[in-house]
């Protein structure tokens, strides 16, 4: 069974390795895309819940989440929560998620109970959907692949940061070639950059000789204010859009946005040369 032919572009924010700015990426990322008019629902598929915490939603007032919609209790349109953000919208973590895990294991259809929810759920209304995985590649970050189009991988400027990559590439072959045949490496961006820093260049450079123009132009700085934001329930873009932490996530989703409508535009072609 396919997912339904909308026009909804369903992105995996994604990397195994905890710590690298994950979850910062797809709060800010989602809240600049949703400030340049696009409407974007943030899945929050981490059982630590920090996405939701980001947008201040509290704990308490979860009563459906990405448990719910996965086991079936709940759909798409009624878990999904209203944020501060005009446009943008969440699936919060619930209590339940992190008991997720275990219960998938033996499920019917474990690796595509996420899509199937969204098959269910008639014409998103959605431009963007965004997961947040949890860091690790579990039964739930396989569910988003699975639901995904595309993969974003933040990737801190460290040492072992190619070592790592290098697997979860891997794993979005294989996700492809047995669960997913659209799924791609949709880019990679370099978090926690700290120009001070000889080896923050260094890795930099490195992963751009691997990937070429896989990797994102936009990097993502080292900035007191990104660590900030989560305290207020804000995202960085929201607390403070002046500062560089802020203005490097405005420019990824710009970089986001023209590779979506040159790869759209490029189909387009395609389909009317055929």
């Amino acid at each position: 069974m396919t997912r339904k032919k909308t026009d909804t572009h369903f992105i995996s924010i994604a990397n195994q390795k905890g710590g690298v700015g994950k979850t910062t990426t797809a709060v800010n990322l989602a809240t600049a895309l949703a400030a340049v008019g696009r409407r974007v629902l943030l899945v929050d598929l981490d059982p630590q819940g920090n996405a939701s915490t980001g947008f201040g939603i509290d704990r308490a007032s979860r009563v459906n989440g990405t448990y719910e919609v996965l086991f079936g209790e709940c759909g798409v349109a009624e878990a999904a929560v209203e944020t501060r953000v005009p446009r943008l919208f969440v699936i919060p973590s619930s209590v339940h998620l992190s008991g997720a895990e275990i219960e998938l294991v033996d499920a019917k259809n474990r690796e595509s109970r996420l899509r199937k929810a969204f098959e269910k759920y008639d014409g998103t209304g959605f431009d963007y959907v965004l997961f947040d995985c949890p860091p690790s590649l579990n039964l739930l970050t396989l569910n988003a692949l699975v639901c995904s189009d595309g993969v974003i991988v933040p990737l801190q400027c460290e040492f072992y940061a190619l070592e790592g990559l290098a697997h979860l590439v891997r794993t979005i072959e294989r996700v492809c070639s047995s669960f997913n045949g659209k799924l791609s490496l949709e880019g990679i961006v370099l978090t926690m950059y700290d120009k001070r820093n000889n080896l923050s260049g260094q890795v930099a450079e490195d992963v751009r000789a691997h990937f070429g123009d896989k990797v994102f132009k936009a990097v993502i700085p080292r900035n007191v204010r990104i660590s900030e934001a989560p305290s207020y329930g804000l995202p960085a873009i929201v607390y403070d859009m002046r500062c560089p932490g802020s203005q490097a996530y405005i420019q990824l989703a710009r970089e986001v946005l023209r590779r979506h409508n040159h790869a759209k535009t490029e189909k387009r072609k395609g389909q009317e040369a055929a």
